[in-house]
Formats: structure tokens, sequence, C-alpha cells
């Protein structure tokens, strides 16, 4: 948003390599952010459906290949994207003291589909299988009569928890939707070639989501708020802080 905020408000006097270099961090960082959402509605997918493979379906080994994963198909997505002004910055630029990124329609919807229409299909059809499992899984709970050994033993509650995630990931995609659709509206409603920054209410609305989402954990996870506390402070940053305890 800063750096919107520069490009959209003032002269720019920083060069046309770092205008294009500008833009690309903004794609990678939007594009990661929609990656990590997908990965987060896999993970609660199987949490809920496949609740006893969980811990052997979905180790930390995995989920660093997922991370390391998603950056890298976000910058490929970004080099792609960007082919055209990498080899030649400032080619769509008007006029001196202008960082101005402009896209033809095919690398357009390249983006619309890699970036908005695959992740909400696959977040969406994982959403709601997720909440088929929880109303086949409740009615089964209430048909026996062993409910409340179940809730002594503790899994009534750990059902609660996983409900509660999955209450998350439908306001995370509530706000994705709400935030993109106006983004690519815009894009792809005006006449002539399509500019990265043509309408900057648009273009803020579609950064709000990657801090929103932050935001929406933290509401809604308190451990999550303890990360953030124990990051913050730089407690992370002394000895053992990695055995501190989190849940």
């Amino acid at each position: 948003m800063p750096l919107e905020i520069l490009i959209s408000s003032s002269c720019w006097l920083l060069g046309d390599i770092i205008c294009v270099l500008s833009y690309c961090i903004m794609c990678q960082i939007i594009s990661t952010s929609v990656g990590n959402i997908v990965f987060v509605s896999i993970d609660r997918y199987i949490a809920i459906g496949d609740p006893l493979h969980y811990a052997t379906r979905i180790t930390l080994a995995k989920v660093k290949c997922c991370i390391c994963l998603c950056w890298l198909s976000a910058a490929s997505c970004v080099l792609f994207y960007m082919k055209d002004e990498l080899i030649q910055p400032g080619r769509s630029r008007s006029c001196f003291g202008e960082c101005k990124v402009v896209t033809n329609y095919i690398m357009g919807t390249f983006d619309l589909i890699v970036n908005f229409i695959c992740p909400v299909t696959v977040i969406i059809v994982l959403y709601m299988r997720v909440f088929v499992v929880v109303v086949s899984q409740a009615r089964a709970m209430r048909s026996h009569t062993t409910a409340a050994a179940l809730q002594k033993s503790g899994i009534l509650k750990t059902k609660k928890s996983e409900l509660k995630a999955a209450r998350t990931l439908g306001v995370l995609v509530f706000v994705f939707l709400l935030c993109f659709c106006p983004y690519y509206c815009v894009f792809f409603a005006v006449s002539d070639e399509p500019d990265a920054s043509s309408n900057v209410y648009t273009i803020f609305l579609f950064y709000l989501n990657s801090c929103l989402n932050p935001v929406i954990y933290t509401l809604f996870y308190p451990w999550f708020r303890k990360c953030i506390k124990l990051i913050v402070t730089l407690q992370i940053l002394r000895p053992g802080s990695c055995e501190t305890k989190i849940l």
C-alpha cells in the first residue's frame, strides 16, 4: 500500500527498473497471499474430513514444501505476467515521472484464472465439502447414545474447534471475494489496454485482502494473537523461544 500511494499520488523519481520491481513485489505478495488461503482450505478439509490421519498427512516437512511451492509458483506467475515490462522497463510510461504498467487482455485473463478463478473454485469446493462432513458427523453423533462419553473424552471439544476453523475459512472466502471482485470488474471494463493501476480505489481494495487475513486470524485464534505478541516484542529472539507453549 505505501508503494501504491507513492506510485499513484506523486512524481516517480526512482527510475523505470525500480518501478517494474515495485509492481513485481506487490504482485508477488498478493499471489502468495492467495496461495496461502488455498493451502489453509486444504489443511482444514483434511483436518475435518480425515482427522485420524491428519498428523501423518500434514507434517512439518510437507508444510515447508507447500510454503516454498507457494512462493515459487507466485514468482513464476509474476515473471510471466510482467515479462514484457522486465525486458523493456518503462515501455508503458507516457511521460517523465510516471510509474505505470499496462498489460494486454491475454495477461489479464491469465491473472484472472490463476489468481482468482482457480483459487476461488478450489476454496469453495473444499469449503462446501467441509460443511457436508461436519453436518454428517453431527447427525451421526446425535443418533448414537455415546454422545456423553464422547464429550468426556474431549472429542466434541475438538469438533467444536474444527468447526470454528471452518467458519474462519468462510470469513476468509467472503473477504477474498469482496476484495477481488471489484478489481477484476474494473480491470476488464476499461475500453482500451488494461492498466494495472487504472483505478486506485479497487487497487487498495485488492491489497486490503492481504492486510485483512492476519486480522481475521487474530480475531478468531488466541494462539495466533500470542504468536504475534512474541514476534512484535522480539521474544522469539530469546534462547529457548521455540519451546514456548502456544496452544
